[in-house]
């Protein structure tokens, strides 16, 4: 079981060079230590997960394009994520507006190959001396 993840999250794809951030909308109003929690359902391209610098995979069509012009020399392109499904695993226990809240050890599969992970859950306990 994982840590419960909020907006704000950074997030790695394995064929990106760039970490990003998770971005939850505020619709369920449901608040993590500030930010909104996250669902397994958070995973729009562009609205949830933004890009991630460039893509290195030879399945996103502008990479290969761009490496076939090249005479095959890999040509990394502008990465617009294309996501077929949602976060997996979800919290087993935790339910926001009627989905699996989004954990920590919960991945994304790219359409080209990537694997999404998430680095940083968003959200930290502070405690006062």
């Amino acid at each position: 079981m994982g840590q419960n993840v909020v907006s704000g999250a950074q997030m790695l794809c394995s064929f990106g060079v760039a970490p990003s951030a998770l971005n939850v909308l505020p619709s369920s109003q449901v608040l993590g230590g500030g930010p909104p929690a996250g669902t397994i359902q958070d995973n729009k391209p562009l609205v949830n997960i933004p890009p991630f610098g460039m893509c290195m995979s030879l399945s996103n069509p502008t990479v290969a394009a761009a490496t076939a012009a090249a005479l095959g020399v890999l040509t990394p392109m502008p990465c617009i994520p294309s996501i077929p499904a949602p976060w997996m695993p979800g919290s087993p226990t935790v339910q926001i507006g009627g989905q699996p809240a989004l954990e920590s050890n919960s991945k994304l599969t790219c359409a080209y190959g990537g694997v999404i992970q998430l680095l940083v859950p968003g959200q930290f306990t502070v405690t006062s001396t």
